[in-house]
């Protein structure tokens, strides 16, 4: 496993502190997840650009699909 170093503010030290305990982690553990979360977000994000970007999906427009969700039983 690699290690990595980064240096962060005091107030965003002392919630990670908080979060570790509250969740009985250390804080590695929390930055850890912290920064698998986030990075899983990002891939998200990265796929929902794409497909904006994507001319051959088709642009929805919010009464069309409202009214067709509502028409449903």
């Amino acid at each position: 496993m690699t290690q990595i170093t980064a240096r962060v503010s005091d107030d965003i030290a002392r919630k990670i502190d908080e979060a570790a305990a509250q969740l009985k982690r250390s804080r590695a553990q929390v930055v850890r997840q912290a920064l698998e979360y986030y990075l899983e977000d990002l891939e998200d994000l990265k796929l929902g650009i794409e497909r904006l970007r994507d001319p051959a999906d088709p642009i929805l427009e919010w009464d069309d699909v409202r009214r067709e969700l509502l028409d449903q039983d």
